[in-house]
């Protein structure tokens, strides 16, 4: 089952890109609402599902929270190219692929953790990062497009990228198998500090590029429905 909600959460960023290609104008019309609601979603994800449940298993989660979102920043801002709207394709190159598949294992990983932890944690943590996947999707398949590269390296760049998500799951499966609580915890809040980092610092500063006041609100559309989640399924 953790396999496949992985499988899923990796098919939405190709869906993304095929989005693009089928769909151009829509999907740059509205891919800052889809980013504003997938950063909701993962910060109510982190804030409502991953912290509670760290904290209960390791008495340090928030420094581990902390460790987590400065090892996304070390690793994002230090030793990864991230791309952004106004690179090219020139700009991306062999850099940028690394970073993404580095991204996308990591989402992985963070699956892995969650089903680890408890099931309905897992669905939860997998639905968030589906929902971040597709404007994800959108985004750098939209900077390819604008760069000129054609539609099949587009929808291959995005497979290839986007693969790395269940190979993150099937090394997580193994990785958190049997772990002890305190470490469950750690991880847990670490994976918690990935997604307020993400959300904080890829995600919502993007919401500053639109001019249109409702776009702001699917961020708590995003929020909303993982408050629904946990109030429909006491999960």
């Amino acid at each position: 089952m953790t396999m496949v909600y992985s499988l899923i959460a990796a098919t939405a960023a190709i869906l993304g890109a095929v989005l693009v290609l089928r769909f151009k104008a829509w999907a740059q019309k509205n891919s800052l609402s889809l980013i504003n609601f997938a950063a909701g979603a993962m910060i109510a994800t982190a804030f409502i599902h991953l912290l509670p449940e760290a904290s209960g298993q390791n008495s340090n989660a928030l420094i581990w929270v902390l460790l987590g979102f400065s090892a996304m920043y070390f690793a994002q801002f230090i030793i990864l190219f991230h791309p952004h709207h106004e690179h090219t394709f020139e700009d991306i190159g062999h850099f940028s692929i690394a970073a993404l598949s580095f991204h996308s294992l990591l989402d992985g990983l963070i699956i892995a953790l969650g089903f680890e932890a408890d099931i309905n944690i897992g669905i939860v943590t997998a639905l968030a990062i589906l929902l971040h996947k597709l404007p994800d999707g959108i985004t750098i398949s939209g900077i390819l497009a604008h760069g000129g590269a054609s539609a099949k390296k587009i929808l291959g760049f995005s497979v290839f990228t986007a693969l790395w998500t269940p190979i993150g799951t099937l090394a997580g499966l193994l990785l958190f198998k049997n772990v002890g609580t305190e470490t469950l915890g750690a991880a847990l809040s670490i994976a918690g500090g990935s997604f307020i980092f993400l959300a904080a610092s890829d995600l919502i500063p993007e919401t500053h590029k639109s001019k249109n006041r409702m776009v702001p609100c699917f961020f708590f559309l995003g929020i909303l429905l993982i408050l629904l989640t946990k109030l429909a399924f006491d999960i």
